[in-house]
């Protein structure tokens, strides 16, 4: 059993399975990808929602944890591909997770974890609102602004069965600007076996950082139970979605994603984060949201 790592507000009381079968495997005759679209109306409340005040206040008065020393506060050059998906969880409480702007036809796709969007495994309707993308952030500030979610895209097997951790959103441009013409973007590898080296991002909201700082560790990636691969780079809930980089280049911020931060796990004494081994359905989920 796998302790998802939640977004923030929720990592207290979520534990559920995550049965990472490879990505690509849904229900016989089943299309693979599902498609959320928020209306104009909706993206302008939202927009008007998320002031600086509200999303400093996200974890206000949660009883936070604490992130292995092995996690530190990023010091090198702008990661301004990484920042917080701000959004409103089932329940509505303000909640937040990370995600990372990647390449894409549109210049406006960014990826996270499966949780970060919906509640695994529950239809109808259980997907969050309230979407908006800061890249950037950092201790209250918004270098790049905040774009906000037209479109949220998982495979129907997170929805269906908890499974295939892993999401993207399509974000607005901002001032006549699209989000990777502003930041840039990752690239995303798939097909890529565990083994090798990663570098790991997040905005975990335990007690020292409360989500305002971007933090990393570094470690190599090993093969886990049910298709998933595992690094030795605990965080706190509100990384989930964060990125997993290969061949990540420090002077330009840029590398390879090939996972996202999904769910922690105790192995052999030591903490780890799992995240799943990106295949066919993270190809298609990628293809489609170069569509919206």
């Amino acid at each position: 059993m796998h302790r998802i790592v939640a977004p923030a507000l929720a990592i207290a009381s979520v534990v559920a399975v995550v049965a990472g079968n490879p990505l690509g495997s849904t229900p016989s005759g089943e299309a693979a990808i599902s498609t959320v679209k928020f209306t104009a109306a909706e993206r302008r409340e939202t927009l008007t929602y998320w002031t600086a005040d509200r999303m400093r206040k996200v974890v206000a008065g949660i009883d936070l944890g604490h992130d292995s020393a092995s996690v530190k506060p990023w010091r090198g050059p702008a990661m301004k591909t990484v920042g917080r998906l701000f959004f409103t969880n089932e329940k509505g409480q303000d909640s937040y997770c990370t995600a990372t702007a990647v390449q894409s036809r549109n210049r406006s796709a960014v990826m996270t974890a499966g949780h970060c969007v919906q509640l695994p495994a529950s239809l109808p309707e259980n997907h969050y609102s309230n979407m908006v993308f800061v890249p950037g952030y950092s201790e209250g500030k918004r270098p790049y602004g905040a774009f906000v979610v037209r479109a949220v895209v998982m495979p129907r097997s997170w929805e269906h069965d908890g499974k295939n951790d892993i999401a993207a959103v399509v974000v607005d441009s901002r001032d006549g600007t699209s989000l990777t013409d502003a930041v840039g973007g990752q690239a995303v590898a798939v097909g890529r076996k565990p083994g090798g080296e990663v570098t790991v991002f997040g905005y975990p909201d335990s007690q020292e950082e409360r989500g305002e700082r971007l933090m990393y560790c570094a470690g190599t990636t090993s093969t886990a139970p049910e298709g998933r691969q595992s690094v030795r780079c605990p965080m706190e809930g509100g990384s989930s979605g964060g990125p997993w980089l290969a061949d990540f280049e420090e002077k330009s911020g840029l590398g390879k994603l090939v996972s996202v931060n999904s769910s922690g796990d105790a192995v052999e004494g030591s903490s780890v984060m799992q995240g799943e081994v990106l295949g066919t359905t993270s190809d298609e989920l990628h293809a489609r949201a170069e569509q919206l």
